[in-house]
């Protein structure tokens, strides 16, 4: 028998990780379409992190639906890894048409149900902070190394440092260079505070979540794809602008043929419902202009009925 520490070990790639949670994914809702579009993975020791990102079916309650994504690819890339996987972090690229079955309410009553859903995505500000740290830690580190080889290995003081100082020293407040240095620091730190306290990232929709633990989120630009086909469909509709805004959703439809009033109508009730199976935290106001094109044809009048008792001329020969 072969003693343990000569058995060998089974190492699990970062590869192979990926490609299994983007198989994953493809398992996660029977009966309907979703693919990944892209993933990644890390594997430190018997843990691994896996992020993808997915297209799920159109129409589908979203945050239900990443959920269960979410923990699908979880359990699958656990089961077949052997791996200590942490919940998986499933990004939404892209929506596409798929009604092979109709969207499950319960599953949308439960989008809309969950915690707390904050208005706005909030960004980390990595390289703001990144470049803040790097530049204050480069300044202190430089002052204490000359503090410290001035105190035990009895050495003069650096020449930047005097120099600083005695710039300092013979230059006073109301001089142009030091009115411009505090002009710089002080728009740094108006430019710092404006980042801090306003949420970025102005390209994200907050959406409903099932669990309070769960952030969903839906590009504008999704958004603004799905009124675009759904407009598209209208009969009698030639070309089709949208635009998304934080607040506001605005669909503008050319008239090739066709009633325009009642072209209108369906435009705003087909967006409406596409808006609301979106489960927008905030909902967006909605405005559909429609106009004729020049070559627009405007539908046949209906012949009007003969009044009562008349009588058609005869003709004689």
């Amino acid at each position: 028998m072969t003693a343990p520490e000569r058995r060998g070990t089974t190492t699990v790639s970062d590869r192979a990780v990926r490609r299994i949670a983007g198989r994953a994914v493809t398992e996660a809702l029977p009966g309907r379409t979703a693919r990944a579009t892209g993933s990644s993975a890390a594997v430190r020791g018997g843990r691994a992190e896996i992020a993808v990102d997915v297209a799920l079916p159109y129409p589908e309650p979203l945050a239900p639906t990443v959920r269960r994504v979410q923990d699908h690819v979880t359990a699958r890339t656990g089961e077949l890894t052997g791996l200590d996987v942490r919940p998986a972090r499933v990004g939404v690229t892209a929506l596409t048409s798929d009604r092979m079955t109709e969207p499950d309410p319960t599953a949308r009553e439960a989008a809309t149900s969950g915690g707390r859903v904050p208005r706005r995505w909030w960004a980390q500000r990595r390289l703001p902070l990144g470049v803040l740290t790097l530049l204050a830690t480069l300044t202190c580190g430089a002052l204490a190394t000359d503090l410290i080889l001035v105190h035990t290995g009895h050495r003069p003081a650096a020449l930047w440092r005097t120099g600083a100082l005695h710039w300092l020293y013979v230059h006073g407040p109301g001089e142009p260079p030091v009115t411009a240095a505090a002009l710089g620091c002080a728009l740094l730190g108006v430019w710092l505070i404006v980042l801090a306290v306003t949420p970025g990232r102005r390209g994200l929709l907050t959406a409903h979540a099932p669990a309070p633990a769960t952030r969903v989120a839906v590009d504008r630009g999704t958004v603004a794809a799905l009124l675009r086909d759904t407009a598209a469909g209208t009969e009698g509709v030639d070309t089709v602008a949208v635009r998304v805004r934080r607040r506001r959703a605005t669909v503008r439809a050319a008239l090739a043929f066709g009633d325009r009033a009642a072209a209108r109508d369906q435009i705003t009730e087909a967006a409406r419902r596409v808006l609301a199976e979106c489960g927008l935290r905030r909902p967006l106001r909605l405005r559909v202009a429609v106009r004729p094109l020049p070559v627009w044809t405007p539908p046949p009048a209906e012949a009007a009925p003969a009044p009562l008792g008349a009588v058609a001329p005869a003709g004689g020969s």
